[in-house]
């Protein structure tokens, strides 16, 4: 017999308690599965929550009355074991000195999972929202003409309205519209690309003359048979990079008309992103408010490889060469951090936003090093990443936490420790967990033991536990049969245990899910926010312009 994930519903018991869609006044709505450990931790999370309160308000109280200054750092496409680790880094040949050494002074959290790609794992930090549930799972390279809603409560939002002063450096990739831009959705100050590193790595005109990617640029191939001059997507007519403040209309920057993109301006790009981090964080720690920093990294992602004048590392892989720069401008930001007088009273978080890139495997001097797949997967590899959080003082100093750790469980522990959870909407499923106790009092003290793993809007495969439970095309068979996966003994899902975990988990995975699917039923999913390209850049070029022309034409045409 074959179940398929939309019949699920249909076989739940009588007796199983319905979700109606109904929460307490003011409580935050949570996915079913946080009120089963809920029923059965209640009495010990609330003892912990009293003497996190107390340690919260004296760290306010020795603050000056303020709560903690936050700097997130998020590196693109680097999966598990390339970071924080020297032994690891021998393997690979190669070095991240700085974040090793970051490693040491915080804490190291061993079951991090993110989204499989960087939009959606990015849209989860931000909203605290597995993006099924607001249509931000996938992820777009081109034109595209939707993107983060307004109406999605942001991290940013919330931290501001108690004050924190908030300014984003770095990739975004949440849409190409004016609503889904982070000067619209709770930053003061932006400066950030507008699509990613396709258009400005991959498929630009050095990159298409090094066959980064084929059948583009004009003197790569013969164009006697071509009718369609729209097919191939001119990197160039794109807008770039764009800065802007609070609730305003932004500029194009370092971008004139008739320019073509190099893989020169993005590495100038790169060094102007690390550069405006530094001066934000000047700017910001001069303030008698705190903070809330991000620096989002395009590197290490780079398409050709000729530009590099000099490859320094035994392991001479593109992202590698790219990553060991970014290490050290990290490296350079804790020190200013130091030279500032913000360290002890900052919570700095570095981690990887998803899988390795294997698409460009092994040139890029990376694969998967402890779990199988990558980016775009939801195997382990795809999913699990390095992740570090220091906090002087607070979180213990060469620790490692093994509690499973979902990056939507950021936006509630860091709205906790800001003082913002009276922010944090009630009239939606938030998925992100208050994780304070598991930071403060080590391992052992997570508060999630699950996580629905997602790949665009599909259900693939649910974790419980070590337990996995696989649910390739979303079906699955009796699972008594299934797929099942004990990630402590088989981290790579090679073997599975499907009856010997099948026999008495199996009943109960199923479960779970119909309860999952229940909630998102009395809470449906929505879709992404729907606009007009590039409205709200004062500067627009002639040639992006064109290039909304041609979008709107070719989007348009269905319906002639």
């Amino acid at each position: 017999m074959r179940l398929s994930l939309s019949t699920l519903l249909k076989g739940a018991s009588a007796a199983m308690l319905l979700w109606s869609g109904t929460t307490a006044h003011g409580e935050i709505v949570r996915d079913a599965e946080y009120y089963i450990l809920e029923e059965q931790n209640r009495d010990r999370w609330a003892a912990e929550d009293d003497a996190l309160d107390n340690a919260l308000a004296e760290f306010r109280e020795a603050n000056g009355g303020k709560p903690p200054n936050i700097f997130y750092i998020l590196i693109d496409d680097i999966g598990f074991g390339d970071l924080g680790n020297p032994t690891l880094n021998a393997v690979r040949g190669y070095e991240t000195r700085a974040i090793n050494e970051f490693a040491r002074e915080g804490m190291r959290l061993s079951r991090m999972y993110t989204e499989p790609s960087c939009t959606p794992t990015r849209v989860a930090f931000m909203t605290g929202r597995q993006p099924h549930r607001n249509g931000m799972g996938n992820t777009a390279v081109d034109i595209s003409g939707f993107g983060l809603a307004g109406k999605e409560v942001t991290l940013a939002e919330v931290l501001s309205d108690v004050g924190y002063n908030t300014s984003h450096v770095g990739k975004w990739h949440m849409g190409d519209i004016k609503e889904s831009w982070p000067n619209f959705q709770g930053f003061d100050y932006a400066a950030f690309p507008i699509h990613q590193q396709g258009q400005l790595t991959i498929y630009h005109d050095d990159a298409a003359d090094e066959e980064v990617s084929i059948g583009i640029g004009d003197n790569n191939y013969d164009g006697r048979y071509t009718l369609d001059g729209w097919l191939r997507t001119d990197s160039s007519a794109m807008v770039t990079g764009v800065e802007g403040t609070r609730d305003q209309n932004v500029n194009e920057v370092h971008m004139e008309v008739g320019e073509r993109w190099t893989e020169a301006k993005y590495h100038d790009m790169n060094v102007r992103y690390f550069e405006q981090t530094r001066e934000q964080l000047q700017t910001l720690a001069a303030k008698d408010e705190p903070f809330f920093l991000q620096f989002w990294p395009l590197y290490p992602l780079v398409g050709p490889r000729t530009t590099t004048d000099e490859y320094t590392t035994p392991n001479g892989g593109t992202y590698v060469e790219k990553m060991k720069l970014v290490d050290q401008w990290i490296g350079e930001l804790m020190s200013e951090m130091d030279t500032l007088g913000v360290a002890d009273n900052t919570i700095v978080i570095i981690m990887g936003d998803n899988g390795h890139f294997t698409k460009y495997s092994p040139q890029s001097g990376y694969t998967p090093m402890l779990y199988r797949g990558g980016k775009g997967s939801t195997l382990e590899g795809g999913v699990r990443v390095d992740a570090f959080v220091r906090w002087p003082g607070m979180i213990e100093a060469d620790s490692i936490a093994n509690d499973i750790f979902h990056v939507t469980d950021f936006f509630t522990t860091i709205s906790r420790v800001g003082g913002a959870m009276a922010g944090i909407p009630k009239d939606r499923i938030i998925d992100g967990i208050d994780q304070t106790s598991m930071l403060l009092n080590g391992d052992s003290h997570g508060r999630r033991d699950y996580v629905f793993l997602y790949n665009i809007g599909k259900l693939e495969a649910v974790v419980k536990e070590q337990y996995k439970l696989a649910i390739p095309g979303g079906n699955i068979d009796n699972a008594i049969l299934a797929d099942f996966y004990d990630l402590f003994r088989d981290p790579q899902e090679r073997y599975p245990v499907s009856t010997e975990i099948g026999a008495w988990g199996g009943a109960k995975f199923v479960r779970m899910i119909q309860r999952h699917l229940q909630r998102k039923e009395a809470y449906p999913s929505e879709g992404p926010a729907i606009g007009m390209p590039y409205e709200g850049i004062d500067n627009l070029r002639p040639e992006s312009v064109a290039a909304v022309q041609e979008f709107l034409y070719m989007t348009q045409t269905p319906k002639r």
